[in-house]
């Protein structure tokens, strides 16, 4: 019995060697997660807002702690062409589609991710644009490419264009050594369905926390309406905007009826 109590108190030992403490831990809050989209609705900023919880022991390291936001929403398959001009006209001569991306991608940080981590762990992290993984379909095959791709490139130029990709390198600010916010942008074209928040915490060039959260973006009012109304009751719904058009062709011809 001595010998086996000496054998579990030597692996409770060795386990709590072996195991190391966690010295940070990331708490993060969101000012809201529903946003509620009406026909007037312009866009809203979200404030995330988080903190860098230390245990008793560890006090905040001399470098200071980088933090990267990525907010990416509802995924979705989309094509990108490619137009050539051919016999003096232009015609589509190529097209790609981009397989499960995100719909909405917004990446915020501290300061520029090349100056957070080693490009390695940016890229196993998939920290930053050129390291975010969206997949195209090239023949038979699903896969990402290269940074450079041209497709690639024009696909994240044009949903920046749209507001809908949105990289900014001083999206996060500190107000203590252990206290940041970050703005998140919701355009006015944002999809609807569920995002993902996703918030890392680097010090010294490596990674030593991350925490996850979620916010949803629905469609209200009669907006939606019309839209459940259409989705669950389509037989009525096409009856009703039938007669609608009818009654609407019936009034314009006697309102506009010569004599």
């Amino acid at each position: 019995m001595r010998a086996l109590g000496r054998l579990l108190t030597f692996a409770a030992f060795f386990a709590t060697v072996a195991t190391p403490a966690v010295a940070e831990r990331l708490v993060i809050s969101l000012s809201n997660h529903r946003v509620m989209v009406t026909s007037s609705f312009t866009g809203v900023d979200l404030v995330l807002f988080g903190g860098v919880e230390l245990d008793q022991v560890t006090v905040p390291r001399r470098g200071g702690y980088d933090v990267v936001v990525t907010v990416s929403g509802p995924r979705e398959s989309e094509r990108t062409r490619r137009k050539s001009r051919v016999v003096g006209i232009w015609v589509n001569t190529d097209s790609r589609t981009f397989v499960n991306v995100p719909g909405y991608l917004a990446i915020l940080s501290s300061k520029p991710t090349t100056a957070i981590a080693p490009p390695d762990i940016l890229r196993q992290l998939q920290v930053g644009f050129d390291n975010f993984q969206l997949p195209q379909q090239i023949g038979p095959d699903i896969a990402d490419t290269v940074a450079d791709d041209p497709f690639r490139s024009a696909f994240i130029r044009l949903k920046k264009e749209h507001g809908l990709y949105i990289g900014r390198e001083n999206g996060v600010t500190f107000l203590t050594p252990t206290l940041f916010r970050a703005d998140v942008p919701m355009p006015k074209n944002a999809p609807f369905g569920i995002y993902n928040i996703d918030v890392k915490l680097f010090a010294d060039g490596a990674l030593i926390a991350q925490t996850t959260s979620a916010l949803e973006v629905i469609k209200v009012g009669f907006e939606q309406f019309v839209a459940d109304a259409a989705r669950d009751y389509s037989l009525l719904y096409g009856m009703a905007a039938a007669m609608m058009a009818l009654m609407t062709g019936w009034f314009a011809s006697v309102v506009f009826r010569r004599d």
